[in-house]
């Protein structure tokens, strides 16, 4: 599989399926940047340990391109947000130390889901002076992960859960009292903000039938749980309901754009494969 200027790999893991898709930076000759399907797999852990598990359904998937195809190929990962952990982080008053703002995470980490913390990797934008989101991933599913790409020569580019990824991609393009959604698998994980900071993440589950009026009832309600003012705006990314970006027909109702437009796919896509395509990159 020759790689053009730009290309990469996308690789989604959830803990039922995996799925390895194609994408693209930039525009080059005789092809888009349109996504690409490459290979996905659903499988059912039967008793293993979830990494074990994830491990060999990832090597039965790329096991199906042939090893000389994959090498050298950079590799994006994007974990399903129910294999990793997010949650705020309080800076201890008056730290300066990189060491004291990671302790505080981890103590918060412990008291929240009550587990030590050695055994997942944290990750975060350390601040000392403002509270802020901290990730973590279990080590040994991250491990498998790696010794998977090292086998078959691919280079781990990053790692990341659904949501951080989305977020780092996007939040750059926010508007001043807009609020961010990320859209999947009948999931809208929201992010509230406050001057453009992140000030609380909500995972909901979308009725059938949710339109505008579900939203603004949503975000309003939300945000009086949050103490915070209600967006004017929802920008989305993910996928997105179609009615969701169209507009509202009550000017009272908050409208939602979607911040990238649909991908002109091949066909329709899996919630899997939706997922691989939800990485930081393009």
């Amino acid at each position: 599989m020759r790689r053009a200027p730009g290309q990469s790999l996308r690789l989604g893991v959830s803990a039922h399926a995996v799925s390895l898709v194609r994408v693209g930076r930039w525009r080059w000759a005789g092809a888009g940047r349109t996504p690409t399907l490459l290979a996905e797999h659903a499988f059912s852990p039967a008793g293993a340990a979830p990494p074990d598990a994830i491990a060999g359904a990832l090597r039965e998937m790329l096991g199906r391109v042939p090893g000389a195809a994959l090498a050298g190929w950079p590799l994006d990962i994007v974990l399903a947000d129910e294999l990793t952990r997010l949650w705020q982080v309080a800076p201890p008053q008056g730290a300066t130390r990189l060491s004291d703002i990671e302790a505080a995470a981890a103590l918060r980490f412990q008291t929240l889901y009550g587990e030590s913390p050695s055994a997942w990797r944290l990750m975060a934008e350390w601040d000392s002076r403002y509270p802020f989101f901290a990730a973590a991933a279990p080590r040994a599913l991250l491990a498998a992960l790696e010794q998977v790409a090292a086998e078959h020569k691919l280079a781990i580019v990053g790692i990341a859960p659904h949501f951080v990824g989305a977020w780092n991609r996007w939040r750059g393009g926010l508007k001043a009292g807009a609020w961010f959604g990320l859209a999947h698998d009948n999931l809208l994980t929201l992010g509230a903000l406050q001057d453009k900071r992140l000030r609380a993440v909500r995972a909901l589950a979308v009725p059938h039938g949710a339109d505008h009026y579900w939203i603004t009832q949503m975000l309003t309600r939300e945000a009086l749980l949050l103490g915070l003012d209600a967006p004017s705006l929802l920008q989305l990314c993910g996928t997105v309901p179609a009615a969701w970006t169209a507009p509202p027909s009550n000017a009272a109702h908050i409208a939602c754009v979607a911040l990238e437009p649909a991908p002109a796919l091949d066909a329709d896509w899996s919630s899997i494969a939706s997922l691989a395509r939800g990485g930081s990159g393009a």
